[in-house]
């Protein structure tokens, strides 16, 4: 069936998929619970009678602050069948952040997943004057629990079920349906409009490449309030597909061995993160395990698309799946063989051991205000090519403007910034084109390659324009590089603040019989200096000379969302990290450094 608002995913499920009992899968007290469509659609429902019954109408807003889990998904489904507008917004923010979307989107409820987000939470809704009311997913004491919203949707269903199919049927895809607040890498966040049809065609777009089925299971990493997070659970279910939650970044390689999925989604860092783990296991072997291991890897690093190599390559590659690729296979639950990539640049180096292993990375391109997607590599060619992020979706288009800037056109693009006309213009030029900010080109008129972000890109003293993200994706190629910033604005040279991978250094330091107490004592050691140094001059061969990184200095941080380095999804705050560290750029430059 054709669906055209998110909501209608219910009743595709209601005629294609009645009987499937597991829509939906978590881990409770230990043991995987799941939900059936029948689950989902009564309570969806239930939950869109007591809202109705509190006195929200269309056009009302109400956040969401939880981990990915089943509610999320009622929730969603409850707002959007009454028209009200779903403010995700992320878990891991600052008080002062969230005071700002309390007071900026106008949401009158929020929906809180557990105790601990809540009392973090609360002070800052304490100073809203537009919220009214706070229900948890959980059970806390003295906080309303979700649960009395689903009991009041039973006792009025009665009074509400027409009113609902009333409202269905008023709201149109162009409708205003999600507020997106951005990560803001740079400065406070804007609140991003989109409507059914911006999140309904690039879910169907996401679909017709993932092609999962109803025998498919997928499992959720990225947040729900991450557009591309809640892109793929949009696009999961309109297959039919099961979908698990992920307990949490530290349990994911024992739930997918429980799980057994099919794929999941990902940022490029958590993909950096698999792939550190499978060679640190790499290098504990020994002997003939050790060469043959690092033999596959040298091998899958060389990978092309199928045919691509040639047949002696393929024939050595069968070999190395047989034995060391089926075992990685088999650590990631055994029937892994989709992942869609999105967020961020990602290394190509790690698209191709990938897809070598047997597990095909869906690379893609877009922003928030792209819902998210533009670009996408297909599972076969003549729509992939490895390196690129993709072709276009249907119903996109992009062009190249003059200084190099992806421009955007089609369903997918935002409506504009909530209460924010003035930005809205400013990003969207007199023939209607979005500028995307992102710097790229169209390899064989075709495919696109995104280089920088436009505001990120800087000069040097000699005039060479510097494109940070790439030096920093050749360098996190090392392993004891955890987080890199590439820094040299006006200056004679490139360099980098660098937050270390302390779990390899310190296996290395074990290794190598090198004291130490703490993080702070690592970074100044010679020793790891200098074994961080060697990998920056090996990897600096790759690049022009102008974007050789010529000093750099260390930090004892690991930078994270907690701490905020990094944005909810894993990207650089530059200004944050350029102010904290401000004396340590100084030292770098200045003249009396060696």
């Amino acid at each position: 069936m054709r669906i055209t608002r998110t909501f209608d995913l219910l009743d595709r499920y209601k005629q294609l998929f009645l009987n499937k009992d597991d829509v939906f899968g978590v881990k409770q007290n230990g043991k995987w619970a799941k939900y059936s469509t029948n689950d989902y659609i009564s309570i969806s429902h239930q939950i869109s009678y007591g809202l109705l019954s509190l006195g929200f109408q269309k056009g009302d807003k109400i956040i969401t602050i939880t981990n990915n889990r089943p509610e999320w998904n009622f929730v969603d489904m409850g707002m959007a069948v009454i028209g009200v507008v779903h403010v995700p917004v992320f878990a891991s923010l600052s008080s002062d952040e969230y005071e700002f979307i309390f007071e900026h989107s106008d949401a009158k409820l929020i929906f809180i997943s557990d105790k601990a987000l809540y009392n973090k939470v609360i002070p800052a809704a304490k100073k809203s004057n537009k919220l009214e009311l706070i229900y948890s997913f959980d059970l806390i004491d003295q906080v309303k629990n979700l649960n009395e919203i689903i009991a009041l949707g039973k006792e009025s269903a009665v009074y509400f079920k027409e009113e609902v199919e009333k409202l269905k049927k008023s709201i149109h895809e162009d409708d205003f349906a999600t507020l997106i607040y951005t990560s803001g890498t740079t400065g406070t966040s804007k609140g991003v409009m989109l409507s059914h049809k911006n999140m309904v065609q690039n879910s169907l777009a996401a679909a017709d490449v993932f092609k999962l089925t109803v025998n498919d299971r997928f499992m959720s990493i990225l947040p729900l309030c991450h557009v591309g997070g809640r892109m793929g659970n949009y696009q999961t279910q309109y297959s039919g597909c099961s979908l698990y939650y992920a307990e949490s970044m530290g349990t994911l390689a024992a739930n997918m061995k429980e799980i057994e999925p099919t794929g999941f989604e990902a940022v490029p860092r958590v993909l950096e993160k698999v792939f550190d783990s499978i060679i640190a296991k790499g290098n504990k072997l020994t002997g003939f395990k050790k060469m043959i291991f690092f033999w596959a890897v040298s091998l899958g690093l060389q990978y092309k698309v199928k045919g691509d190599c040639g047949w002696w390559y393929e024939q050595k590659l069968k070999i190395a799946d047989k034995l060391i690729f089926s075992k990685w296979r088999e650590a990631l639950g055994g029937k892994l063989r989709l992942i869609g990539c999105g967020g961020a640049a990602l290394q190509p180096r790690l698209e191709r051991i990938f897809w070598a292993a047997g597990i095909k990375v869906i690379n893609m391109y877009g922003l928030t205000e792209t819902s998210p997607i533009i670009t996408i590599n297909r599972q076969t060619k003549p729509d992939l090519k490895l390196g690129t992020v993709g072709a276009l979706i249907d119903g996109v288009e992009i062009k190249i403007n003059d200084d190099g800037e992806i421009l955007c056109k089609g369903h997918n693009v935002m409506l504009g910034y909530y209460k924010n006309p003035e930005l809205t213009e400013q990003v969207f030029d007199a023939d209607g084109w979005f500028h995307t900010g992102d710097i790229g080109y169209l390899d064989e008129n075709k495919f696109l390659v995104v280089t920088d972000r436009k505001k990120e890109i800087f000069k040097l003293s000699s005039g060479k324009f510097i494109a940070p993200q790439v030096i920093e994706n050749k360098l996190k190629e090392s392993l004891y590089i955890e987080q890199v910033m590439v820094i040299g604005e006006h200056e004679k040279f490139a360099s980098a603040l660098i937050s270390p991978d302390f779990g390899f250094i310190k296996s290395w330091c074990d290794k190598n019989n090198v004291k130490y107490n703490s993080n702070a004592d690592l970074i100044e050691m010679p020793e790891v200096y200098s074994l961080i140094q060697e990998d920056i001059m090996t990897l600096n061969k790759k690049s022009a000379k102008a974007e050789h990184v010529l000093k750099f200095r260390l930090v004892a941080d690991e930078w994270s969302p907690n701490t905020g380095e990094l944005s909810p999804t894993l990207k650089l705050k530059r200004k944050f990290i350029t102010n904290k560290y401000q004396n340590l750029i100084e030292q770098i430059y200045s003249k009396q450094m060696v």
